[in-house]
């Protein structure tokens, strides 16, 4: 992606900015050119620089920011500060990018036909002009990459960004595309609605009757989950229930963005960047608050996004409070005591690696000593440590990093993530010098942590020796015992969960007023400790693969989180479903 030149038949933003900045001299002229406007710089920078914001404005919108989940543009405006041409021609300083106020004289009907007007109206952008294989294109939001990646694979040119009002890039899709029927807000419907309500939710512009139709049905329907699906033209809505999935309704492509917006907010959910995310979201049913987990994923199109109801699953303060058994307590407790080695939390959710971690931290004696975090997700309990931070490209790679935390002497050092060949080695070469490594590693339960343990060993990228100890964990959805109910679930769901001997009877929740309407209790924590001594080293190292280690350990009374889950679904603490999504996957 390139930044495009600018134009002489453009407007600059820059001129409304200069003429606020001159307002606060006496008959002063200042004349400035384009190449003198600040090109560098965070967004309040920019603002500040020219007078549109003042420090307190700053703060106040960090504080919205802060509060809503919002982007810090976003705040400015809600908070009625600045106008969004004032974002706008900020951003485009930030990004060194050219502003420009559309007019249809700027724009070549050749580069508009380069392009389909769905995909214009899908990404909010107009084509300019075209100049050899470079395409100009004005956008309203010049960080969506997916846009400008549309943009080349439609075109097979490449793309130069100029940044413009929103409602000016419609007006000019409407003028070269020609006018589309306009939907009625959303373009949402659903056959199982009456007409009435469905017409309701689709005039809500906000999103927000939607949005509270999903979390109704949740509750009033016992629903497992409800998921948006983005498609081509559409995005579907799925709702999922005893280990069904079936569409309920679907919302115009078009107007997805500002659903997401809305559920971004409301579960304050912040920026727009990495994979995949997760918030909560508070609901008032009937006088009671109910809260639901919001899963988002990228996907073209928009956010893959799943909502279910959130149930407790509180970490406690020390592992002694945990519902588990008083050998796992006391091996946990063993593993904080370690003064040196390498420690492992094992997991697929980073959230929760993240907390485990913190746990232990607080269960090991620190007093005295020096503790280093790196990564954002660790270090979030009640202690307070230094946090280093991970550059996206760090000089030397994450060895370097590790090799300039090293020069400052720390005991132990807090690794969020060394699932990766690199990291890991970083991690090893840490625990070699005497130090004390704590560190997640994303694997899905202890026998594919042993898996990619055994990787690097023969990789000669682990020395067994400096291993101390794996904690894995999973959490499991416990049924009210008040009301659920038995049901016989579908031959292939039955095979799916593996079992040598199905349990006579299967349980899913039903909903009662002991556990309003959840079916629920809450949810349950199932940890893991292995603790690498000699015999096990010695087993790790001659077996040929992490099966014989597996093995060895089963022989020794080992009980995997897998037997305890199985235990709980055959005593029907949790349903068929629970089983299969948190225990074996």
């Amino acid at each position: 992606m390139r930044a495009g030149g600018g134009n002489g038949g453009w407007q600059s933003r820059a001129n409304l900015s200069l003429k606020r900045w001159r307002a606060g001299t006496e008959e002063k002229k200042v004349e400035v050119a384009m190449d003198e406007i600040v090109k560098e710089g965070m967004l309040g920078d920019i603002l500040r620089q020219y007078q549109i914001v003042s420090e307190t404005d700053v703060n106040a919108a960090l504080a919205e920011q802060q509060r809503s989940g919002c982007r810090f543009g976003e705040a400015l405006v809600q908070l009625g500060m600045v106008t969004q041409e004032d974002i706008d021609w900020a951003l485009s300083n930030q990004l060194n990018l050219p502003y420009v106020r559309l007019k249809q004289a700027m724009i070549d009907s050749e580069a508009t036909a380069l392009l389909p007007a769905q995909l214009a109206r899908k990404f909010n952008l107009i084509p300019l002009i075209r100049t050899g294989d470079e395409l100009q294109i004005a956008i309203a939001d010049p960080l969506n990459q997916e846009a400008v990646d549309a943009v080349v694979q439609a075109t097979g040119c490449q793309v130069s960004l100029s940044v413009a009002l929103l409602r000016e890039i419609r007006q000019m899709q409407d003028s070269f595309y020609g006018k589309v029927e306009e939907q009625a807000a959303l373009g949402f419907s659903s056959t199982l609605l009456p007409a009435e309500v469905t017409a309701a939710i689709d005039a809500d512009p906000t999103g927000g009757k939607l949005l509270d139709w999903l979390l109704l049905s949740i509750i009033q329907q016992k629903l497992g989950s409800l998921s948006l699906q983005p498609l081509d033209e559409v995005v579907n809505i799925v709702a999922k229930r005893g280990g069904m999935a079936r569409e309920v309704g679907r919302l115009a492509a078009r107007h997805y963005p500002e659903v997401l917006q809305r559920i971004r907010q409301l579960s304050s959910i912040k920026g727009t960047t990495g994979l995949s995310a997760r918030g909560t979201l508070a609901f008032l049913h009937k006088g009671t608050q109910v809260a639901f987990q919001i899963a988002l994923l990228k996907a073209q199109g928009g956010d893959y996004v799943t909502v279910r109801r959130s149930l407790a699953a509180a970490i406690p303060a020390r592992i002694g409070e945990a519902e588990i058994s008083a050998e796992k307590v006391r091996a946990f407790q063993e593993l904080a005591a370690a003064s040196r080695g390498l420690v492992l939390f094992a997991s697929r959710d980073p959230d929760e690696r993240g907390r485990f971690i913190d746990l232990y931290l607080e269960e090991s004696n620190i007093s005295g000593k020096t503790v280093m975090l790196l990564g954002e997700g660790v270090g979030r309990g009640r202690q307070r440590f230094p946090r280093i931070s991970i550059p996206e490209q760090p000089h030397g790679g994450f060895n370097g990093v590790v090799t300039a935390v090293m020069d400052h002497d720390p005991d132990i050092v807090v690794i969020e993530d060394i699932t990766e060949h690199q990291s890991f080695i970083a991690a090893c070469r840490v625990a070699s010098r005497g130090k004390l490594v704590v560190a997640g590693l994303s694997c899905n339960d202890t026998a594919s942590a042993l898996r990619h343990l055994h990787y690097f060993w023969h990789k000669n990228y682990l020395i067994p020796t400096y291993l101390h100890g794996i904690v894995t964990f999973k959490c499991v959805a416990i049924l009210c015992p008040d009301c659920k109910e038995s049901y016989t679930p579908a031959a292939e769901e039955i095979a799916a969960l593996r079992l040598v001997k199905p349990p006579d009877s299967f349980y899913r929740p039903a909903g009662c007023a002991v556990c309003d309407n959840s079916g629920y209790q809450g949810k349950h924590y199932l940890l893991d400790v292995v603790r690498f001594g000699d015999k096990l080293r010695d087993a790790f190292e001659g077996g040929r693969d992490s099966a014989e280690v597996m093995a060895f350990l089963q022989q020794c009374g080992y009980r995997s989180i897998i037997d305890e889950g199985r235990a709980l679904l055959e005593d029907g603490s949790i349903t068929p479903e629970e089983y299969l999504a948190s225990v074996l996957h």
